[in-house]
């Protein structure tokens, strides 16, 4: 009887009777039955239905969970925090500090050149801080010009000043045409065009060394990095914009910014947007501006196909030329090395081992003689160099430009990226290891030194299959170029047989 009671026990599950193990299990039944636990079955409780608890409460009436990711309907707090994760709202920027100007009479005595020309103590301060005493002619024609309204179309060599030109008056103008008022988002007052990146971000500084002792906020737009915070930026507001075209023309169809609030519009380095293919990109961009406003173009240059967009862009433009526009400055010393194409490389180092320099930028034809030179460069041990060109990321031409800038190389190997407008000071030497295609690069290339009154000195390597473009250049200078010879290196012929005629008799050439 004792054994079939136990039998029947085990079978009814009663507690202390049995293993512990099957009691166990039979409880954990039970608690599953009753209510759903968590990860537990779905059972039905009354009229309503529970799901399975998955992690979020998909109940009917109940505050759902948002997915990652999503932009919750919740409060504007949420909202917030959620767009701020994605990078499609703006943080709210810091005011510019604003420094106390000079007192009048010290910027009187400093500035008085400047003050004459009508700009007024906002700007001077900045000219006084940067240490300009006297305007160039470019200066002294184009910003009375820009002051009183007119249009402007602005040509003078290379080197000269013209970007102050047109961002000293158009920075008091900001302040002092109206009541100044920050900019409205998405909304710039001023528009700057610049062909290269190198010289948007060189142009932008400037603005921002002329606005230094003003409100005036300046973005400098451009492609090769993110556009979040140049967006960030635009919402926030901000007077003067310095953009490439096709960076530009990314933000105007994503509308992240409107032109329509443009009161000054500037086209530096016309001709080489039009060199460079942009000439429909600044067309669209044109148009997309208000029609009342104030345009300037400036350039070294000004060819037939300038004019014919600036009697389209323009009002009624006033000239601010200087000289000749497509002669070099009388500051640089240049001279032809002729050398069969063969010897270019070896002529090149024996030439950077004789020259007594601080800095030089070898100018190439194409992106990959400029990594090839520099590789030769830094292997024959001749000097430290670096490379910059358009198949460099941003950041490796930024890098590139700061290491030549500061000294720690030498020697700057580049393309025609680096041809244009940008301010390096005291470059000694600038050698062209082609002959420059066009006649316009050659002034722009060897205009990279002799800046500002400064002396310079320009070297290009000739071989004979480069005749026809050497000649082109000479009728574009309306000059002849002294030819030149390297006493003591080997060359393997003549080095083309007019180089006598420019060779002093003293020095004898070597032909092995």
């Amino acid at each position: 009887m004792k054994v079939l009671k136990k039998i029947l026990s085990f079978f009814k599950g009663d507690k202390g009777s049995g293993k512990a193990g099957d009691s166990k299990k039979a409880n954990s039944r039970g608690e599953n039955r009753k209510s759903p636990g968590k990860g537990g079955r779905a059972v039905r409780s009354g009229s309503n239905k529970t799901r399975p608890d998955t992690g979020s409460a998909n109940v009917r009436g109940s505050a759902a969970k948002p997915r990652r990711g999503a932009i919750c309907d919740g409060s504007g707090a949420e909202r917030k925090r959620e767009a701020s994760k994605q990078g499609r709202i703006s943080r709210k920027k810091a005011s510019k500090i604003v420094p106390q100007l000079p007192p009048e009479e010290e910027l009187a005595g400093r500035t008085s050149e400047f003050a004459a020309l009508g700009l007024k103590p906002c700007v001077l301060a900045a000219v006084a801080k940067q240490g300009y005493s006297s305007p160039t002619e470019i200066q002294k024609l184009a910003i009375p010009i820009v002051l009183e309204g007119s249009d402007v179309v602005g040509t003078a060599q290379t080197g000269t000043g013209k970007t102050a030109a047109f961002a000293l008056p158009v920075v008091q103008k900001l302040l002092l045409d109206a009541p100044y008022e920050p900019a409205k988002p998405r909304s710039p007052k001023v528009l700057v065009l610049s062909p290269t990146r190198e010289l948007a971000a060189q142009t932008a500084q400037a603005f921002e060394k002329f606005s230094e002792f003003t409100p005036v906020e300046v973005l400098l737009v451009q492609g090769g990095v993110s556009m979040n915070p140049q967006i960030d930026a635009l919402e926030g507001g901000v007077d003067v914009v310095v953009a490439t075209p096709g960076r530009l023309l990314d933000h105007i169809r994503q509308r992240n910014i409107n032109l329509k609030s443009v009161r000054y519009l500037i086209l530096d380095e016309v001709d080489r947007m039009f060199d460079m293919g942009f000439i429909e990109d600044v067309s669209n961009i044109i148009r997309y501006c208000s029609t009342e406003r104030q345009t300037l173009f400036f350039s070294a240059t000004m060819p037939d196909a300038v004019m014919k967009l600036s009697r389209w862009a323009l009002k009624n433009p006033k000239n601010a030329g200087v000289g000749i526009a497509h002669s070099p400055a009388d500051t640089i010393e240049h001279f032809v090395y002729p050398v069969d194409a063969i010897q270019k490389y070896d002529l090149l180092l024996a030439l950077l081992k004789t020259l007594d320099f601080n800095s030089t930028i070898i100018f190439t034809r194409t992106r990959r003689d400029a990594d090839r030179i520099a590789e030769w460069i830094e292997a024959n041990k001749a000097c430290s160099c670096t490379v910059l060109h358009s198949d460099k990321t941003q950041r490796e031409r930024d890098a590139a430009l700061k290491a030549f800038k500061e000294g720690r190389v030498k020697v700057l190997v580049a393309t025609d990226i680096a041809s244009r407008g940008l301010d390096i000071s005291n470059i000694t030497y600038v050698i062209n290891y082609n002959v420059p295609e066009q006649p316009e690069d050659y002034v722009h290339r060897i205009g990279r030194t002799g800046r500002a009154n400064a002396e310079g000195r320009a070297i290009t390597l000739f071989s004979s299959d480069e005749t026809s473009f050497l000649d082109r250049i000479e009728s574009f200078i309306e000059r002849p170029i002294e030819r030149r010879v390297l006493e003591g290196f080997a060359y393997r012929s003549d080095p083309l047989f007019d180089a006598r005629k420019s060779v002093p008799a003293h020095r004898k050439r070597r032909n092995h």
